[in-house]
């Protein structure tokens, strides 16, 4: 799965590398450029009086005079032109249509001179002057053709370049057929276009045809011999990659895509930028449209504050909003080692020594307070919480003290300081919860929905799914078990989850942020939920080994299904077609009870087990009295807490 590398020929057999994008040397476009002139006005002129002076006498040599005075003032002004706008300056790709805008530029300079002196003078006659203009242009923009052309023509693949077929063929794949086709070291030859728009069937890009649609790939990778397909959409989504690689497998091509635009902002896509198609580009890949001017109008020079930031998706979150320009980022964790990671990802250094670096825990209010009121953060987002379920089934008084009042406490902090925008990230367990991770970030909603009729700012929280990469998740753990050689554990063989990468994820939690009611929920679209059965099985595949499945069953807690919206919730899609707004119930903080929240819990259990959700042998309901004495210990602490 890694990307396709660019060989290294032999000194002695390296072919000769041509610059596609070279310029126009400048000697030889001021040698056209005047001998466009000269010929055009010859022509022009010669022409003119052998037509219209047929049988008569004509003094020639008045006739060259003339020519020649004219062509001279061309050629002069040409040079003056070309040499104050660039044109002579390698300034611009050779054909290109930026040459191509400063030459009609300075054409057009030359010729209204060349009209003046003409009908002043009448050295040359008027018709003359008056189509000489487009005649000079085409002649200088067809040697500048030619010349790129050949340059083009000296720089193919070899023959023994893999032939491949494009799978898109709009910008994107009109971009990399050229690049494939101007470099001589390219491992991959187009010898054609797959695009479903059938309006586009015939059409001709880079000397490379539309063959026809999507669905036909088998055979149209038959008929012209590919190895492999390469997919050039712009915007595709992971049940497309899916729907693809399952004929590339069938026909045994290779299948290549580019990296999401989330990992290539910083660098231009070219053809080395292609890989083998991954798991997480056919679990995951769920492209978004962001509207950047908003994004920019809330976090450009803002004080953004961000609480996690040490875990997947706060530093993914910390990276994102650092490209908008914030005045200060503030990166808060109670674990020192996440913070180091992000800080050289971002900054490049891990020194940890400065102000945006902040070790801090929720959970300590009075600590966070004094963080709050010396940074004055003016945007927060609040990634920090408990995730893992089957641990926090095991230690709900965890879940409680970090995702219930540690999400309490930063909202009273933010509200302290009178924060613009918040963003609480939530979790799809949080809808219809039946977990205690699903119920503590199910009431962590409400205390945010409650926050925003308090204060001025505004308070929103954000919905989505699993994240592919995050620490933990299911993607690594089956990596894992499929190199020790197995087997591979599934809880259940009909267990769907949503999926959405941690960079696409944060990209639609920024703009949630952007385009958020108070008090309402985001609930982002994760696409179509996908059968963990069929990701394990496809990555035993495409790894070639031989590893058995083994099924666990369902843990307490845990859903066969998981549900983004709750049965009541009242959803629309206003502003964003991958987001949702729900409104959200709030809670007050005096409403907290520990023991009414944990009974809670318990009885979206027992409902489910008697419903036969949970295995026979995964129906022990109660929790155990060990897990209960270590609750119990901690109800006075939550109890002086909610005096408090």
């Amino acid at each position: 799965m890694s990307s396709t590398p660019t060989p290294e020929p032999d000194a002695g057999s390296r072919p000769t590398v041509v610059r596609r994008t070279r310029p126009f040397p400048p000697w030889m476009a001021i040698a056209t450029d005047s001998l466009a002139w000269l010929v055009a006005i010859s022509f022009l002129t010669i022409s003119r009086f052998l037509l219209s002076d047929i049988g008569q006498e004509t003094a020639w040599s008045e006739v060259f005079r003339g020519m020649g005075l004219i062509a001279l003032a061309a050629i002069v002004l040409q040079v003056l032109w070309g040499i104050w706008n660039g044109l002579y300056r390698s300034r611009f790709v050779v054909g290109s249509l930026d040459e191509a805008k400063h030459l009609s530029v300075a054409a057009v300079g030359v010729w209204v001179p060349l009209v003046a002196l003409v009908f002043f003078t009448a050295v040359i006659p008027r018709s003359v002057v008056l189509a000489v203009l487009p005649m000079a242009l085409l002649l200088m923009g067809a040697a500048r053709l030619v010349f790129r052309a050949l340059m083009e023509g000296r720089s193919r693949p070899g023959a023994d370049a893999t032939p491949v077929l494009l799978y898109g063929a709009g910008d994107l794949g009109h971009s990399v057929a050229r690049q494939m086709r101007a470099d001589p070291f390219s491992e991959l030859r187009p010898v054609g276009f797959l695009d479903d728009d059938a309006s586009k069937k015939g059409f001709v890009l880079q000397g490379v045809k539309v063959l026809g649609s999507g669905a036909q790939m088998a055979r149209i990778a038959r008929e012209t011999g590919a190895e492999a397909v390469v997919i050039t959409r712009s915007r595709v989504d992971s049940s497309d990659l899916r729907d693809v690689h399952e004929v590339t497998e069938a026909e045994g091509l290779r299948m290549l895509v580019f990296p999401s635009i989330n990992e290539t902002l910083s660098q231009r896509r070219t053809t080395r930028s292609l890989r083998d198609v991954s798991v997480d580009d056919l679990v995951g890949r769920h492209p978004a449209e962001i509207d950047l001017s908003s994004v920019a109008g809330y976090l450009s020079g803002k004080r953004v504050l961000v609480t996690g930031a040490g875990g997947s998706i706060g530093s993914e979150l910390c990276r994102q909003i650092h490209k908008f320009g914030p005045s200060e980022l503030f990166m808060l964790d109670r674990d020192e080692s996440g913070l180091h990671s992000t800080q050289i990802s971002i900054f490049g250094h891990g020194l940890l020594d400065t102000r945006d670096a902040v070790l801090a825990d929720i959970r300590e209010r009075d600590d966070l307070l004094r963080v709050f009121r010396d940074r004055r953060p003016e945007v927060v987002f609040h990634a920090a919480a408990l995730k893992h379920l089957p641990m926090l089934e095991q230690y709900p008084s965890e879940a409680w003290k970090t995702n219930v009042l540690g999400t309490l406490n930063v909202l009273k902090a933010a509200m302290d300081v009178g924060v613009e925008h918040f963003v609480n990230i939530s979790t799809d367990k949080a809808a219809n919860p039946t977990s205690a991770l699903g119920h503590s970030k199910r009431m962590a909603e409400q205390l945010t929905a409650w926050a925003a009729k308090q204060d001025e700012g505004s308070y929103v929280s954000v919905r989505f799914g699993n994240v592919l990469g995050s620490r933990g998740s299911m993607l690594p753990t089956f990596q894992a078990q499929i190199e020790k050689g197995g087997p591979v554990t599934v809880t259940h063989p009909d267990v769907t989850r949503y999926f959405m990468t941690i960079p696409e994820a944060c990209e639609l939690v920024v703009q949630a942020g952007a385009i958020g009611e108070d008090g309402q929920v985001m609930i982002l679209d994760m696409g179509e939920p996908v059968r963990i059965m069929d990701v394990a099985q496809r990555m035993i595949d495409m790894s070639g080994k031989d590893v058995e499945i083994v099924f666990t069953g369902l843990r307490h807690g845990e859903k066969l299904h998981e549900d983004l919206f709750a049965v009541d919730e009242q959803i629309e899609s206003p502003l964003h077609p991958r987001i949702s707004h729900a409104p959200v119930p709030c809670i007050r903080p005096d409403e907290l009870s520990f023991d009414q929240w944990l009974e809670s819990v318990q009885d979206k259990a027992a409902l489910r087990t008697r419903t036969g959700e949970i295995p026979l042998d995964r129906r022990t309901l109660s929790l155990s009295d060990e897990v209960f004495g270590a609750v119990g210990s901690a109800r006075s602490e939550t109890k002086s807490a909610e005096r408090s």
